[in-house]
């Protein structure tokens, strides 16, 4: 019952993390342009924020393997609601630069929670976890966007005031209401921890996710660069309408996260899920710009949705599983390293490949999504719990 209520906390400081960022990214390039910046120099609004994500994601990981993941996770959350203010005042496009690279600095949210689950689950639940988190980062998807074009009306900066405000609630609820998991193991060699980080990387299995989580990220981000094209070139929506289709992906995402992962993780296992996420998003890909009308889009988006709320989830469980229990909060930030280092590469490959032909990101998503799955395919299930002689004897 403890559990269950800091995983419904945890759920919760996610959510109004990830609420507070959907508020702001739409309407962020014209706030850029607002402040006199070229429409080139706001593509580093985004880099610059997975380049401090891809840089801080591990360290702050592997802090919260030393310290614990309460603390970690407080710093983080105060230091998101500092980003968001930043934000707000922005008077110039260098204030606004800096703000986003403090944001990716401080984005230890995600992987902290995810080490989170993984000392409060046990290994057959894990995905399970996993799939809630990303649940709570799908609906903070859905409804920040719309709140945030609500907010904008105002003026630009408005989410930023109110993205801030919201991570000061969640800094105080969290900090009232989570507690540290009992069950996190301490990292015993703080003067080790870059021999132990070196050690998790040095397995197989590790090597082989992280490859994975990168591979399925660059595909992923390079039709999120360009999905507003395609569907305004080749489908005809309006701009307004556009994020009505993500709204409807982030649901069939939070379906698949919040209430089919678990049942589908004990009937299949991670691996399988993975690969066969990673295979549906190929498929979606694929289709994507060969779809005609509004139906075509929303038939092609399915697969590409609900992989990517299959493959999510069995990849963190998965890393989770293969690493040692005092290294969880290191391995998945390198997860979400691997991740930050695909939403670098994948937005510009993106959109100078749809310049050329609209199908070319697509198509090129979904050989990588391919590739991982092929990748991913070669990668050994998690090994039984090993069972004791006296266990043994009593089954007989």
């Amino acid at each position: 019952m403890k559990r269950q209520a800091s995983l419904g906390i945890l759920f919760l400081v996610v959510f109004l993390d990830l609420l507070g960022f959907g508020m702001v990214i739409p309407v962020m390039p014209l706030y850029a342009e607002r402040l006199g910046a070229s429409e080139a120099a706001t593509g580093w609004l985004s880099t610059g924020y997975s380049l401090m994500q891809f840089v801080f994601a591990p360290i702050w990981g592997r802090l919260s393997d030393r310290v614990g993941r309460r603390p970690v996770l407080l710093i983080s959350v105060a230091m998101t609601a500092v980003a968001f203010f930043l934000y707000g005042v922005a008077g110039t496009f260098v204030v606004l630069l800096l703000s986003r690279l403090f944001a990716g600095a401080a984005t230890a949210n995600i992987a902290i929670a995810q080490a989170y689950v993984a000392d409060v689950t046990p290994p057959e639940g894990r995905a399970r976890g996993m799939g809630m988190i990303g649940a709570a980062f799908g609906l903070g998807f859905v409804f920040g966007p719309a709140v945030g074009g609500i907010l904008s009306n105002h003026s630009l900066s408005t989410p930023g005031y109110v993205a801030a405000a919201l991570s000061a609630v969640n800094l105080v609820g969290a900090y009232c209401l989570l507690p540290e998991p009992s069950t996190r193991v301490a990292a015993a060699r703080p003067q080790g921890r870059f021999a132990a980080l070196l050690e998790e990387l040095g397995k197989p299995r590790i090597r082989r996710l992280l490859v994975v989580y990168f591979l399925l990220i660059l595909g992923f981000s390079a039709m999120e660069a360009t999905y507003a094209f395609l569907a305004e070139r080749r489908y005809g929506l309006a701009d307004r309408n556009v994020g009505y289709v993500f709204a409807y992906i982030g649901v069939l995402v939070v379906l698949v996260q919040g209430g089919l992962i678990g049942p589908l993780t004990r009937r299949l296992g991670e691996r399988r899920l993975l690969v066969a996420g990673a295979v549906l998003q190929a498929v979606g890909l694929a289709a994507l710009p060969f779809g005609t009308g509004i139906a075509g889009l929303l038939l092609a988006s399915a697969p590409l949705a609900i992989g990517s709320g299959l493959t999510s989830p069995s990849l963190t469980s998965l890393l989770s599983k293969f690493s040692r229990a005092e290294d969880q909060g290191g391995t998945l930030g390198i997860g979400q390293s691997a991740a930050a280092l695909g939403r670098i590469a994948g937005p510009l490959a993106g959109t100078t490949s749809f310049a050329h032909w609209h199908a070319a990101p697509y198509l090129g998503g979904a050989l990588l999504m391919a590739l991982g799955a092929a990748v991913a395919a070669t990668v050994r299930p998690p090994p039984a719990p090993a069972v004791s002689g006296a266990e043994a004897r009593e089954a007989s």
